[in-house]
């Protein structure tokens, strides 16, 4: 079967079959489809879309391109989380632990940053020693002893996606639904999950920043996730102000570490919280939602899910003594203050801005392969709605290098809006779709 028949298909809307679909996405990677072919299917998928069978289909053979993971007796009760990014979100190294000292078994492969948004690998290997780079047996091992582990995607989880993202990324081909559908839902069938909840981020940070569009990325993985045989939901919240005060690798780690003291920036507790329960559900853990409140808060606030981090670094090479001791920390050598431009009151924060200018003093990477520096990064010391008078600190820049600070300074500063009047804001949650809403939906 020729690849170029697959994308002259696709090019001109002809529907495509099941086995074209399987053996493209098996050219790719075994190197029979070229580069510059998987790109043009790539950009006819953008210009095309496909259908619900086609996006299904896709999915499959993405799996079937790589092992899947075999939890063994934890499988029944594994249940993941994946959000589609935003700034400041350090919510996996909080849900993590506490849905698996909840009982849960939460076998978590993240990603790195890249842009404006944070990486939650780049985050975690901020904790000196701590590795993510586990092979599978490993990983099986730590899922087994812990209960959870967060480790990158290997080279032989989805081949097909590594091949197809890294080309995405350089081809303007990264706003498809059916590409991202696929992407996220192959590489959490293949880890062994047989629960998933989603964060689907809208608003001026967020990859979706049309409210509208995020709820119709939503649907489709809530969609084509049940279709997959995985017990899938998804909560839609705000990503228009940075999630938490602490944007940057190890201050994140910081303020993770302190949620699951039972403390933390009302936002950041309010969105674990809720992301816990729903997993907890959603594994059968829990019955109802109250009671997966209950028993997530009382995990995250009794010191459980704390243990249970401690354990999973340890399990992972890293050092546990920084969940006593959070100043072990990589810490930056120079700190300085952001003033307010006038008195008055926080009327909002461009979470864009915060996450360009944490990326400038070297948090995170603007290709991949670039250095990251684990201790920079931005601490917000004012929140929307906050009085600032005179010459408050509105901002806290954390860096190492000059050279770097004077690159961010002007996007920090613009950051932060001081007006008379605090604006109006909206809920950190905005929707939840699970499968009576999708299938509703559907019939309408």
């Amino acid at each position: 079967m020729r690849a170029v028949d697959t994308i002259r298909k696709k090019r001109d809307g002809i529907a495509l079959q099941r086995d074209e679909i399987a053996s493209f996405v098996s050219g790719v990677v075994d190197g029979s489809v070229a580069d510059y072919q998987a790109s043009a299917f790539l950009m006819a998928v953008v210009w095309r879309g496909m259908t619900d069978e086609e996006t299904a289909w896709l999915t499959e053979a993405m799996v079937a391109s790589g092992e899947r993971v075999d939890l063994g007796p934890c499988a029944p009760r594994a249940v993941d989380k994946h959000s589609t990014g935003g700034v400041g979100d350090k919510t996996s190294l909080v849900v993590a632990p506490v849905v698996a000292a909840c009982g849960g078994v939460v076998p978590m492969m993240s990603g790195r940053g890249l842009g404006h948004t944070g990486g939650t690998l780049d985050k975690l290997e901020a904790i000196p020693g701590l590795r993510t780079d586990l092979d599978l047996a490993a990983f099986r091992r730590v899922v087994q002893a812990v209960g959870c582990a967060i480790v990158g995607q290997t080279a032989s989880i989805v081949p097909a996606d590594r091949v197809l993202y890294a080309l995405r990324d350089v081809t303007a081909t990264v706003d498809s639904v059916p590409l991202i559908v696929a992407s996220i839902l192959s590489k959490k069938i293949a880890e062994g999950t047989r629960g998933l909840v989603l964060d689907v981020k809208t608003g001026r940070g967020a990859f979706m920043a049309d409210e509208r569009g995020a709820r119709r990325l939503a649907a489709a993985l809530v969609s084509h996730g049940l279709r997959s045989g995985l017990a899938v939901e998804a909560l839609v919240s705000a990503m228009d102000v940075p999630l938490g005060r602490a944007v940057g690798n190890a201050l994140e780690v910081a303020e993770a570490i302190e949620v699951l003291r039972g403390g933390g920036p009302d936002d950041v507790v309010e969105l674990c919280d809720h992301l816990a329960a729903r997993m907890l559900v959603v594994a059968g853990l829990a019955d109802d939602e109250a009671g997966a409140l209950a028993g997530a808060r009382a995990a995250r606030t009794s010191g459980r899910g704390l243990e249970v981090f401690g354990r999973m670094v340890e399990a992972q090479g890293g050092d546990p003594r920084v969940v006593e001791q959070p100043r072990r920390l990589p810490a930056a050598a120079h700190r300085e203050l952001v003033v307010g431009s006038r008195s008055g009151v926080v009327q909002a924060i461009d979470a864009v801005r915060i996450g360009l200018a944490s990326v400038a003093l070297g948090a995170g990477r603007e290709r991949a392969g670039d250095a990251v520096d684990p201790a920079a990064g931005v601490v917000l010391l004012k929140r929307p709605g906050d009085p600032v008078a005179g010459a408050d600190p509105v901002l806290e820049l954390h860096f190492n290098d000059r050279a770097r600070r004077d690159v961010a300074w002007p996007l920090a500063t613009g950051a932060v809006d001081v007006a008379d009047e605090a604006a109006a804001s909206r809920p950190l949650i905005l929707d939840r779709l699970d499968a009576a809403r999708v299938a509703a939906a559907t019939e309408e």
